[in-house]
């Protein structure tokens, strides 16, 4: 690798710490090439990324982000995934982890908080961004369904009535 290819590297390693919710660091351990690959698509499919980095150009890139934080857990063979929504990440890389015991979860940063293994455990156990919109949703529009369904009720009795009189005048 160029100096050329480091310094875009490196920029585009900073990009994403700049623009990411979470980082979990894992250590890989003789994944093969299919599982690696299977934990990238698994990470996509959830709106993250992963992806093996050299831990000096790693950590030259984290310098000036919340993720600076991070330098202590680039020791060894590491990976970084990434994520915008703070959950999405954590929980891939629990999930792939309790079926592989190739992949360790080292550690990670939630902005400059660290992780250690059992917060990233924890963190991966919360709704995601999504699953938290949609409890909202709910919430705001539980009451308004409510309200319609308790205006409709009198006129539904009024017309049960109204039928049964009917019913009862053509016997």
């Amino acid at each position: 690798m160029d100096r050329a290819q480091k310094a875009e590297l490196v920029a585009e390693l900073n990009r994403t710490f700049t623009e990411t919710g979470v980082v979990v660091v894992t250590r890989n351990l003789g994944l093969t090439v299919a599982q690696s690959t299977a934990l990238r698509v698994k990470m996509r499919e959830a709106g993250g990324s992963y992806r093996v980095s050299k831990n000096k150009l790693a950590r030259i890139a984290a310098e000036g982000t919340a993720y600076s934080t991070l330098n202590a857990l680039l020791v060894g063979p590491t990976a970084l995934s990434t994520s915008v929504d703070p959950v999405a990440a954590a929980k891939v890389v629990v999930e792939f982890a309790k079926t592989n015991d190739k992949l360790e979860i080292v550690g990670g940063a939630m902005g400059d908080t660290v992780l250690d293994v059992d917060g990233v455990k924890a963190l991966a156990t919360l709704p995601s961004l999504d699953e938290l919109r949609g409890t909202i949703i709910g919430l705001i529009s539980a009451p308004a369904t409510k309200i319609a369904r308790i205006l409709k009720e009198p006129g539904g009795q009024i017309a049960r009535v109204l039928a049964a009189h009917a019913a009862e005048a053509d016997a």
